[in-house]
Formats: C-alpha cells, structure tokens, sequence
C-alpha cells in the first residue's frame, strides 16, 4: 500500500487554539506507550509539582496521529519517531525537537509468521508485510528493502496501526510484520524475530524517538521545559546507572508495567531494545547538535520513496538544543 501524506499546515483557528493552550493550566502529553523509564513521571505528581502544570497522559499508537493533534493545537508536548518528525517538519508544522526520548534498537522489529518461509530480508519478495505507515517502523523496513535492492512494488507493504497488526496476525492474513512493543512480544509468541532496528541503523537508517513541543508554548514556557527535561533525565539516570536492578520484581518495572498495561516479565527485555541518552550527552555535537542534517536525510529518503511531497533545504528551525543544554546544567 502506497500512501502519501499531505501537508499538514497550521491554519489561523489552529494558531488561535495554539495561544490559548499555552496559557492554560492543563497540559496534555503524548507517548506510544513504551514502558521506558519517563513513565514513571505518570505515577507521580513530581513533574507537576515542578512545572505546575495539570497533566494528562495521552497514548499514541503511531506518529501520524501524534503530528494531527500537534497540527490541530490540542497536543503541544510529546513523543515523536524520527521519521514523522521529517514529515511534520517537512510540512510546515511549527514544533521544534526538544530531546532524544530514546533510540531505536530491536525494540522495534520485523518478526515472520514461523510457516512463512522468510529468514532475511531478501525473503519478503512477494510477501505480505504490516506497519504503521509514517512510523519509524515503516522508515525501517523502507531502509531494509533499499539496503537489500527490493523493489517496494515487489513487497505487499501493507499499513496498519499496531493493535490492527496484532488482529491480523492471528487471523493469518499477513506474513510478517516491522513492529514494536507490546505487539511484537505478542506475535513472537507464534513468529520468528527477523532483523531489529539496531542492524538499519548500522546500514545507515537510524531512528529514534525524540520529545518535541510547539515552538511558540516552549518560547512562552522556558523553565517548565526545562523541568520537565530534567525530570525525564532523572528517571533515565535511575535506569542507566543500574539497568541489571530493573528486574520484573523491582519496584520501577512493576511500575512501568501497571502504567503501560505491559507484562512486568517482558519489561527489562523491552527496556534493552532502547538506548537512553543522558541529558549531557544530548546537547552536544553527536545528538541535537547534528540533528537538522540528519532530519533533512530522512526527509530526502521519504520524498524519493514517495511518502511526501517536498523537502526543505535546511531543518534548523526544527531543533533547539538550549531546553536539553539547560535541563542538563547542574
């Protein structure tokens, strides 16, 4: 399935509903749900004793939606894939990213039903595979299919949300699927893991997830972003400085798995399919610093692919690394 995304432009309404909300007291923030450490700011009242801030958790199942809401005004901080960050960008919408949420590694996969007869990449001629269209799942298999020499039109490339990935593999109706956490745990019951999102990175195909927020709610908020950066870099630290203690019995995953829905037993296996980057780490050369170029190749490899219509020559009003630089400041 081929689909283009259209420009999404922000209109005056949306501007107006923009301004309104910065205002506000109540802020809403998107995530996909991943059971990563920045949930556990969802048990807690911390972050809104530092930002002052009311806060409501909403869940995203892929990054299209999460660039609709951000388009309509009703979302102005979240959780946004490398890939539909090329797009929104690409499109006009007026965010700017922030930080890193995490990298990309095996959490997300493509996972072959066991009687489908693919063991590599090179099998999925002819085959039927399901992702999220505009995620990075799908920048990921698109990378694979590149790095392998297949034709997209030699691949049944089918897009579906995950939860519509999950119904159809139990139906039987599709041969394999690029895909994340909870339903790649839940098709691997009866699949066989292919090849992760750590190896097309390697080929040149990076993705991660980063936190983006509306350029004009930042601009008014300063501090609360930054606050609300230090306190994801808190609860990241907590993990990396011991990722062997989050066990299924600790406290910390039994937490992530009661906010999430996730099986305390699959959650330090969910966790390692991540890379969290400290705050430090991120405001330098390597991360934010480089970060439009690398949007401008991602958004280059979706306009040749055919997911969008046009690129910009440069991505740099997209990236502001000041909010990440302060958060890590001592």
């Amino acid at each position: 399935m081929r689909v283009k995304l259209k420009t999404l432009m922000l209109g005056a309404a949306a501007t107006a509903l923009l301004a309104g909300q910065a205002l506000a007291e109540k802020i809403i923030i998107g995530h996909f749900g991943n059971p990563t450490p920045m949930q556990l700011l969802s048990t807690t009242d911390e972050l809104a004793k530092a930002t002052g801030w009311e806060i409501e958790w909403r869940k995203f199942d892929a990054g299209t939606d999460v660039i609709a809401a951000m388009a309509s005004g009703d979302v102005v901080l979240s959780e946004l894939g490398s890939s539909p960050i090329a797009i929104g960008a690409s499109s006009g919408l007026e965010f700017e990213l922030i930080a890193y949420s995490d990298v990309i590694g095996k959490a997300e996969s493509l996972i072959a039903r066991k009687d489908s007869g693919i063991a590599s990449v090179a099998d999925l001629k002819g085959k039927t595979v399901a992702v999220p269209i505009g995620s990075t799942a799908h920048y990921s298999l698109m990378g694979a299919l590149q790095y392998e020499g297949i034709a997209e039109a030699d691949v049944n490339i089918v897009g579906m949300k995950p939860d519509d990935i999950a119904a159809a593999w139990g139906q039987g109706t599709i041969d394999a699927a690029w895909i994340w956490q909870p339903v790649q745990s839940e098709i691997l019951k009866t699949g066989t893991f292919v090849i992760g999102a750590d190896q097309t990175a390697a080929w040149g195909f990076p993705t991660y997830d980063g936190w983006v927020a509306n350029k004009a709610f930042a601009d008014a908020n300063p501090d609360k972003i930054v606050a609300f950066l230090k306190a994801v870099d808190k609860v990241n630290g907590m993990y990396l400085a011991n990722p062997a203690a989050w066990t299924a019995d600790s406290a910390e995953v039994k937490a992530l798995a009661a906010a999430t829905g996730a099986d305390p037993a699959q959650v330090p296996g969910i966790l390692e399919g991540f890379t969290f980057l400290p705050m430090a780490e991120q405001a330098g050369e390597a991360w934010l610093a480089s970060a439009a170029p690398k949007i401008k190749v991602t958004a280059e490899f979706l306009k040749g692919a055919g997911r969008i219509d046009a690129t910009l020559d440069d991505y740099s009003a997209f990236v502001n690394p000041t909010y990440a630089a302060a958060a890590a400041a001592p």
